[in-house]
């Protein structure tokens, strides 16, 4: 026996491959959650109609939230940025379309001033996102 002998070695080194395989493993599950998560994130609330056909043609997506700041596709932007933004995507593509949401909670002036600033940069091509009556999710 090797204990009774003295001849057993001391393993003086980790194994990480089973580490590193739950690391790879934990990397996927957030990358494949991430995108589910992220669309709850902002966490609006969008009116109710009862026409409305439900369809987003645009390439620019801007919200505002409940504190009235302004969203640029899921990103919070300043108001020149939003600017920006639009006329760069209009130099692009002249038939840009934007879809506005903005939660049932803000105030009347903060859709306003988002409606002023797409306009100001050139588009008139865009439309408030609303949601069905009964169609709708409530938090």
């Amino acid at each position: 026996m090797a204990a009774e002998t003295g001849d057993e070695e001391l393993i003086s080194s980790i194994n990480v491959t089973p580490f590193v395989d739950v690391t790879l493993v934990l990397l996927v599950i957030f990358m494949v959650t991430a995108p589910v998560l992220a669309k709850d994130i902002l966490n609006l609330r969008l009116p109710k109609t009862e026409t409305g056909d439900g369809k987003a043609m645009s390439t620019l997506g801007v919200g505002v939230n409940r504190q009235g700041r302004i969203l640029l596709n899921g990103s919070e932007v300043s108001g020149e940025a939003l600017k920006s933004a639009v006329a760069k995507a209009l130099a692009s593509d002249p038939q840009t379309q934007a879809i506005i949401a903005a939660d049932t909670t803000t105030e009347y002036g903060n859709v306003v001033r988002a409606i002023d600033l797409i306009k100001s940069a050139g588009l008139s091509r865009f439309a408030i996102q609303v949601e069905r009556k009964g169609a709708a999710r409530e938090p």
